[in-house]
């Protein structure tokens, strides 16, 4: 008898992980970090319900850290099987799980200096070292077949859009001369993307089980013309003599950024305000976008047959090393940040949000989804008051939102990337949203497609 059961996603957006078990073999799809609330990262230092040794593989479905962001520690608690990617996906947690090891390591010296941790003394998660160590399990699958992950096990990507190197994963599962398949949606990208292809429709034949995403179930994204608020943003802020932080995540969203500003400017719709990446891992995700063009879309194949620079608007500086990132607080003239993370849990930003947030002439502005429980969320409801760096710092910057570049479909997109799967599961199941987003999306599914929908619930397991 096969099962499947959420180790996470179930009830929140991040710590992406199922198991699945047939004939005594086990299978994880995803091993991503809990973030957030302090109760969900809590969930980060506890084992696994199963015993990570016990466990014989894992697929991936994309790169971000609430995917993948557990690994490192997984084999430290004695996973030792192979990683399966795609070779997109395996260079981005080539650059994403070593930065990932190396600040938990600056978060657990920060604390032991200043003698803030409850812990004698503060550890990290995983290391640097551990981190690097763990790229020796990843193995990039060729996706233009099946993949046959044992005898037992195979997979099937199908294009996902959100980030490059997203999937989804067909999964085939057999069993005492039977087949049975899981579709596990990943992350399910918007149906027009800026950069790489948009969401695709699996091949299935058979009966089928869905895991879908619900990170949007109970909202749409804005229709208005982003681009010229983006623009009236920067340019106001401008006027008042400040300037532009965007707290923006390292793989997508950044890239996303430099594409629009580019475009921005090129049409004369904003003047060449100096740009700042600055963070070292967003420099390196760009690199990786220009050289996957096997993701790129059809826009961006006909930029780049012309010759054009899609991440390299005028006046873009890349600082890479920290003497770069600090020289820019010596700069009095506007301008414009964009650094990881973001959520502004960690990362370069922090210390750009400590210095601008107290000046009422500064923008933060935040693209994109803001979990509960991250310095993003605070400052979105309104915050007067934020700790950075265990300092209270207070807010008189403007912050401003904006949800047009999200990389998650909202649920109008969700519904009709469905109603395109050549035949309905028996049973899909919401996760990878809170539960408002993961309800509201059942119910529409429900109501609208007449499919038997379910909210998955942390720690359940379904029989297959």
């Amino acid at each position: 008898m096969s099962t499947l059961q959420f180790l996470g996603a179930a009830g929140t957006v991040t710590g992406s992980r199922y198991r699945v078990e047939a004939g005594g073999e086990r299978l994880l799809v995803d091993c991503g970090l809990f973030q957030g609330q302090k109760e969900l990262r809590l969930r980060n230092w506890s084992p696994l319900p199963v015993p990570a040794a016990s466990i014989h593989a894992l697929a991936l479905t994309h790169a971000h850290l609430d995917h993948t962001g557990y690994i490192p520690r997984f084999i430290k608690e004695g996973f030792r099987g192979p990683i399966f990617a795609t070779a997109a996906t395996v260079d981005l947690c080539r650059l994403l799980l070593p930065d990932s090891g190396h600040l938990q390591e600056e978060d657990a010296n920060y604390e032991n200096k200043k003698g803030i941790s409850k812990h004698k003394p503060a550890l990290p998660l995983y290391t640097y070292e551990e981190a690097i160590a763990s790229l020796d399990s990843f193995r990039a699958v060729d996706e233009s077949k099946p993949f046959a992950i044992s005898d037992r096990f195979s997979i099937r990507y199908f294009p996902d859009g959100h980030i490059l190197g997203a999937r989804s994963i067909l999964l085939e599962i057999r069993e005492n001369g039977g087949v049975r398949r899981v579709f596990f949606s990943g992350d399910v990208g918007r149906e027009q993307e800026l950069l790489i292809r948009p969401p695709g429709v699996p091949e299935i034949d058979g009966d089928y089980v869905m895991l879908c995403e619900s990170t949007y179930g109970d909202r749409l994204h804005p229709t208005d013309d982003y681009r010229a608020r983006l623009a009236e943003i920067v340019e106001s802020t401008a006027a008042r003599g400040g300037s532009v932080i965007i707290p923006a995540f390292a793989v997508g969203r950044t890239q996303e950024l430099l594409y629009v500003f580019r475009e921005l400017i090129d049409a004369g719709r904003m003047r060449p305000i100096p740009i700042h990446v600055d963070s070292p891992m967003a420099i390196d995700c760009t690199d990786l976008y220009r050289k996957h063009r096997e993701d790129h879309n059809v826009e961006m194949d006909k930029l780049e047959a012309r010759g054009v620079k899609p991440f390299t608007p005028p006046g873009v500086h890349f600082d890479r090393a920290v003497a770069d990132s600090k020289a820019i607080n010596a700069i009095h003239t506007p301008l414009i940040i964009i650094s990881a993370s973001g959520m502004a849990t960690g990362g370069r930003v922090l210390h750009h949000l400590k210095r601008c947030l107290p000046d009422s002439r500064n923008t933060v502005l935040f693209e994109g989804f803001q979990a509960p429980g991250t310095l993003g969320q605070a400052l979105q409801s309104g915050a007067s008051e934020v700790k950075i760096h265990k300092e209270e710092v207070p807010v008189r910057a403007r912050i401003e939102s904006m949800e047009n570049l999200s990389g998650h479909a909202d649920y109008g997109e969700i519904l009709r990337w469905l109603a395109r799967f050549p035949r309905q599961p028996q049973k899909i199941w919401m996760v990878h949203g809170e539960p408002s987003g993961a309800q509201s999306l059942r119910d529409k599914i429900g109501a609208q497609m007449r499919w038997q929908a379910e909210v998955a619930q942390y720690l359940q397991t379904i029989t297959l």
